[in-house]
């Protein structure tokens, strides 16, 4: 668990993606679904771990930590799909005041960043600790404050805004470059991501190779 102060985590799975052509969850990933490599990583640093799906019928294969209430799976508020409306979802459905959301088709999620995050949201009084790569912000493995951000999470959906980080500009953020992330995660590879089955067999025969190191998540 969190030793700065009580933490949600989050793993976003949505449902059926087009470009996997399938759920990026239950993929299989060097054989397992792909969404347990961020249950197994991230679980021992929350407080509350939730999972928001659009399918959670196809979720069963969790359902001994649903039932352990280890984990609860949370259908998204909105029928229409968006990243900001899964924002709001995820941070709605948080019992804490701090919240981190993953996406869950990251394969090197990192608790070793995540507990840098939270540290400086709470250190400088921020109101989000985000990744900023030269593509921009990592929204997706980041941690919030909820109390001032739900509210205008809420509000830029109403107007229809649908980027993950587009109310980003009413905040106070606490901005991860490559050497603070460096510095809380050495070993890297924190946003890698597999967005078609090309990159799924990709980083699955590069981690198999050992071009990229696979990891545990043992070292809190």
């Amino acid at each position: 668990m969190s030793k700065s102060g009580n933490l949600t985590i989050v793993l976003q799975a949505g449902g059926e993606s087009r470009r996997m052509g399938r759920s990026k969850a239950t993929v299989p990933f060097l054989g397992e679904p792909l969404i347990r490599r961020g249950i197994n990583r991230l679980l021992p640093l929350a407080d509350e771990f939730i999972i928001t799906t659009n399918e959670p019928e196809n979720l069963d294969f969790l359902d001994d930590l649903v039932e352990l209430g280890k984990i609860r799976l949370v259908t998204d508020e909105y029928e229409q799909r968006g990243a900001l409306r899964g924002v709001y979802t995820a941070m709605n459905a948080a019992s804490n005041e701090y919240v981190a959301l993953v996406a869950c088709d990251m394969i090197f999620p990192s608790r070793n960043l995540i507990s840098a995050e939270l540290e400086a949201l709470i250190e400088e009084g921020a109101d989000a600790a985000v990744p900023k790569t030269t593509h921009g912000y990592e929204p997706f493995h980041a941690v919030y404050r909820r109390s001032s951000c739900l509210p205008l999470i809420h509000e830029a959906t109403e107007a229809g805004e649908s980027r993950a980080n587009g109310w980003f500009d009413k905040i106070e953020v606490a901005e991860f470059d490559g050497q603070r992330v460096a510095q809380a995660e050495p070993r890297g590879g924190c946003f890698i991501n597999v967005n078609t089955p090309e990159e799924l067999a990709d980083a699955q025969e590069r981690i198999l190779t050992g071009k990229i190191a696979e990891r545990e998540e043992f070292d809190s």
